[in-house]
Formats: C-alpha cells, structure tokens, sequence
C-alpha cells in the first residue's frame, strides 16, 4: 500500500477531504523524523514504537578492494509493534492464505 492509497483510504473512511488527510499524513511523517532525530521515541498504545537503535562500532570489509573498513557506533531508527498488532496480524485470515 502507498501512502497515495492510504490517504485514500483514510478519506473514504472519515469522509474528509484528501487534500486535508495529506496535510494530515504528512506533518505525522514529519513529526516522527524529526522527534527521532532528536533522539525521541515515539511510542503509540495498541499500535507500536518507533525507537532508536544503537549498532556498536565494528569492523567490515571492502570486498573490491580487499581491506577493513571501521564502522562507527551509529543510531537506526526501528520500529517494534505492540502486541495488540501482533496479534491483529497473527489471527488474520487474509495474511494466512497469501503465505
């Protein structure tokens, strides 16, 4: 789904304007990189979290050029449901017939 559908869907649903709930989509967009650039996470009851991962300094390799490259310690954002999703997910009976 793109979010050109999603606002579709979010406006046939409430019965307000697209050009309103793409305002809408975009400022929570923006408001969940920005926080998360700040180093916030943003934690939504029944829905998940969106939190910022710590990955440790580490040494790689360049494999073209056959050499080690060190990686520095760096934050990547990541996002963890909650259980009522999981389990929204779990029980459902379309996501079970596509596997």
């Amino acid at each position: 789904m793109t979010k050109a559908e999603i606002i579709s869907k979010i406006s046939d649903q409430t019965g307000i304007d697209k050009a309103d709930v793409q305002v809408t989509v975009e400022a929570l967009f923006s408001v969940v990189k920005q926080s998360m650039a700040e180093g916030e996470n943003i934690y939504v009851r029944g829905f998940g979290s969106f939190v910022n991962k710590k990955r440790a300094k580490k040494v790689a390799r360049n494999i073209s050029k056959n050499t080690a490259i060190i990686i520095d310690e760096h934050f990547v954002p990541s996002f963890k449901p909650s259980k009522v999703f999981i389990e929204k997910i779990k029980s459902s009976d379309k996501v079970k017939s596509t596997n």
